[in-house]
C-alpha cells in the first residue's frame, strides 16, 4: 500500500502522523511511504531522516494526497485537505466529528474511508488511540491552569501548591478518566488541594486506591458539582462520551458565581467542551475571559509538546496502521470489532451513531457498510 504523511497545517500544530521509526516499520512490511517535505521539522526530524527510514519526500500536500492510498495525520483534516480526499482513499486520524458539521459534510461528500483514532476501542472498554493524548492533555491542563491563575494573565494570583503558612489552590477535576487521572496526578504533585468528580463508583475507587487521601474522590451530582465548582480556584473539564458531543456540565450561571480570577481548562473542547461558556481557542491566543473567569480552551493542547505527543501517539497507532496496510481496510476492520468502532464515515455513509444523531443524518451499521463497500 502507498501510505502518505502530509504536514499538519492546523494553527500551531507541530506533530506529525508518523515518525521515521514508524516509516521504517511499514517499509519493512513491504509498503511505500511518501512524506510531504519538512513534515517532521516541528519535532526535529529532517527530510533526510525520513529518506534514511525508506520514505520518499514529495514537495506538496497535494502531491501526497494525489498519490497515497492511505493518509495518516494527527489532527482533523482542514477544509483545504478535505477537498483533496477522494473516493476509496483511507483517512486515519483524529476526527472529532460530533461538534463539526462542515467537516462531517465534507467527509461524506468525499466518499473516503474515514477512521477516527478517538473512537477505536479495546477489550477493556478503553480508547487506546485517544489515551496517550489524554494523558498529555491531562498533565498539560495543570500547567496551563497554573499559568492562567497568574495575575498577569488576569487570574487570582495564586500559586497552585501555596507555600508554608499559605493555603494551596483548590483544583476541581470533572471526570475521572484518563484526562482527569493525569490532571490529578500533576495537581497532587504540585501540592494543590484536589477534588475529582465522577459518576462511576469503580472510577472513584480506583482514584482512592491510587491517591489515597491526597485526592477527594466525590460522586458527581448536580449539588456536588455546583458546590465544588463554586469553591474552586481552577476547574479542569475532562468529560468524554466517546464520539459524541460533550455534555455541558458547568453552566453559565456557575461561571457567574465562581470566584473572580478563577480559571477553567476545558480539555473536552475537541468534542465541543463541557463548560457552557467555552469556545475553541488556539496556542496563539489560548485564553479569554467570561464573567472574570479565565478560560483556556485550546483544541489541540498536546500540539504544544509535539515531540512527546508524536512519539506517544505513534506507539499507539503504529500496530493499527500496519494492520490496515497489510490486510486492507475491509479485512482489518471486519476482523476486529474494536477497530471497526473507529469507522465514522465510509463511501458517503455515516457509521458512528452519535455523529449521525448530532446532525440528523442517516446512520448505517459499520459492519454492513464495510461488507457492502
Amino acid at each position: 500500500m502507498i501510505i502518505g504523511v502530509p504536514k499538519e497545517i492546523k494553527n500551531h500544530e507541530y506533530r506529525v502522523g508518523m515518525v521515521p521509526a514508524s516509516v521504517r516499520e511499514l517499509v519493512n512490511h513491504g509498503h511505500q511511504v511518501i512524506v510531504e517535505t519538512n513534515a517532521g521539522m516541528g519535532i526535529g526530524f529532517t527530510n533526510d531522516d525520513y529518506v534514511q527510514a525508506g520514505a520518499e519526500i514529495l514537495e506538496t500536500a497535494a502531491d501526497v494526497f494525489a498519490k497515497a492510498e492511505m493518509i495518516i495525520k494527527v489532527k482533523e483534516p482542514q477544509a483545504v485537505e478535505r477537498a483533496m480526499l477522494r473516493e476509496d482513499q483511507i483517512l486515519f486520524t483524529y476526527l472529532h466529528l460530533a461538534p463539526d458539521l462542515p467537516q462531517t459534510e465534507d467527509l461524506v461528500k468525499s466518499k473516503a474511508i474515514c477512521i477516527a483514532y478517538e473512537t477505536v476501542t479495546d477489550s477493556r472498554g478503553g480508547l487506546p488511540l485517544l489515551a496517550p493524548m489524554s494523558e498529555v492533555a491531562g498533565r498539560m491542563s495543570i500547567q496551563a491552569g497554573a499559568q492562567a491563575l497568574e495575575k498577569a494573565n488576569h487570574g487570582r494570583g495564586m500559586l497552585l501548591g501555596g507555600v508554608p503558612g499559605v493555603e494551596p489552590a483548590k483544583v476541581v477535576v470533572i471526570g475521572g478518566g484518563m484526562v482527569g487521572r493525569s490532571a490529578a496526578q500533576m495537581a497532587v504533585g504540585l501540592g494543590a488541594e484536589v477534588v475529582v468528580l465522577d459518576r462511576n463508583i469503580d472510577v472513584l475507587r480506583a482514584l482512592d486506591a491510587q491517591f489515597g487521601n491526597k485526592v477527594k474522590a466525590i460522586y458527581s451530582t448536580a449539588d456536588a458539582l455546583e458546590k465544588h465548582v463554586l469553591e474552586a480556584d481552577l476547574v479542569i473539564g475532562g468529560v468524554l462520551i466517546p464520539g459524541a458531543a460533550a455534555p455541558k456540565l458547568v453552566t453559565a450561571e456557575h461561571i457567574k458565581a465562581m470566584k473572580p480570577g478563577a480559571a477553567i481548562v476545558d480539555v473536552a473542547i475537541d468534542q465541543g467542551g463541557c463548560i457552557a461558556t467555552s469556545k475553541a481557542t488556539t496556542h496563539a491566543d489560548p485564553t479569554f475571559i467570561v464573567d472574570e473567569v479565565v478560560h483556556y480552551c485550546v483544541a489541540n493542547m498536546p500540539g504544544a509538546v509535539p515531540r512527546t505527543s508524536t512519539f506517544a501517539l505513534n506507539n499507539a497507532t503504529l500496530p493499527f496502521i500496519i494492520n490496515l496496510a497489510n490486510k486492507g481496510y475491509k479485512k482489518a476492520l471486519l476482523d476486529d470489532a474494536h477497530f471497526l468502532k473507529g469507522l465514522n464515515v465510509i463511501k458517503g455513509q455515516v457509521t458512528y451513531k452519535e455523529v449521525a444523531e448530532a446532525f440528523n443524518m442517516e446512520y448505517v451499521d459499520p459492519r454492513t457498510a464495510v461488507e457492502n463497500a
